[in-house]
């Protein structure tokens, strides 16, 4: 009898065992059949079998824990599973700062100021626009250069002097500056170390003995070699005869020291050197100062 009550009472216990069990496994499938009915309609979710487990208890009866404890057994509760829910991190969304407008920078305007007028001179109005600087040859004078220091072989370093002060002391006597040029090139081929056999010295052949008192006092005996200084003593040896004899071919004569020749052959030769100037130095109309008074 006792043997029969004790199998009795094993026989409940695994029965309650068998049934906790029974209900689990009923459960674990129901809460799948939901996982997998809930993700049909988006991405697939990886559920795992212990993600399933829930906590059930299963109190053993009065009887099964009196059984027990005659027996001398230790009743051991039922596990407790609890459900281990997934860890989801959750990211915050990146927040952006706003972008600036550029700031518009206001540039203050320059004042503008007024420059004050320089007075101008009344000789200055009347002044030539056209006149050139002192020791620059004009655009003519240019052209003749550059012929001389061809046909005569001359450089230009060498000559240049010369013809700005031709050009210089021509124009304030009232001559034309192709006119000096001319006797030079008649009277020294424009070497300005020339000397005659009557002592006539430099470009124009000016004998230094008649003529002292338009060298100067404080001229050596070497002045005439130099350029400017022969230039315009020459210049106002022609104008002095020209001034004794009223006319430009008497001059020419007189500068010459030819007076009495008849056919007057210095002025010729001087007149058609300055022609031949004049065709160089571009001008449309060459007749001389002679042929015009002619």
């Amino acid at each position: 009898m006792k043997h029969a009550t004790r199998f009795n009472a094993l026989a409940r216990q695994a029965g309650g065992m068998a049934r906790s069990v029974a209900q689990g496994a009923v459960l674990s499938a129901g809460l799948m059949g939901v996982v997998y009915v809930s993700g049909a309609s988006s991405d697939p979710i990886r559920v795992q079998y212990s993600d399933t487990m829930v906590e059930v208890v299963a109190e053993p009866t009065i009887s099964e824990s009196a059984m027990a404890s005659g027996l001398g057994l230790r009743v051991t509760p039922p596990l407790q599973l609890s459900a281990i829910e997934p860890e989801i991190s959750y990211t915050p969304p990146i927040s952006f700062a706003p972008v600036r407008e550029p700031e518009t920078v206001s540039v203050p305007k320059p004042a503008l100021k007024l420059a004050k007028a320089s007075p101008v001179s009344i000789g200055a109005l009347g002044a030539d626009p056209f006149a050139q600087d002192e020791g620059e040859l004009s655009t003519e004078m240019v052209r003749v250069r550059d012929w001389i220091a061809d046909t005569y072989r001359v450089s230009e370093q060498t000559i240049e002097p010369a013809l700005a002060a031709a050009e210089i002391h021509a124009e304030e006597l009232g001559f034309d500056p192709l006119l000096i040029v001319a006797i030079m090139a008649v009277e020294s081929s424009f070497n300005p170390r020339a000397v005659s056999n009557m002592g006539a010295q430099g470009l124009m052949q000016v004998i230094p003995r008649y003529h002292k008192d338009k060298i100067g006092p404080n001229r050596g005996r070497n002045a005439l070699f130099d350029p400017e200084v022969n230039v315009r003593v020459g210049t106002l040896v022609l104008h002095e005869g020209l001034q004794r004899y009223g006319s430009m071919q008497r001059a020419l004569q007189y500068y010459n020291g030819a007076l009495k020749d008849p056919k007057a052959r210095y002025t010729r030769k001087v007149m058609a050197v300055k022609k031949r100037l004049m065709l160089i130095a571009g001008r449309s109309d060459t007749r001389t100062s002679i042929e015009l008074a002619g």
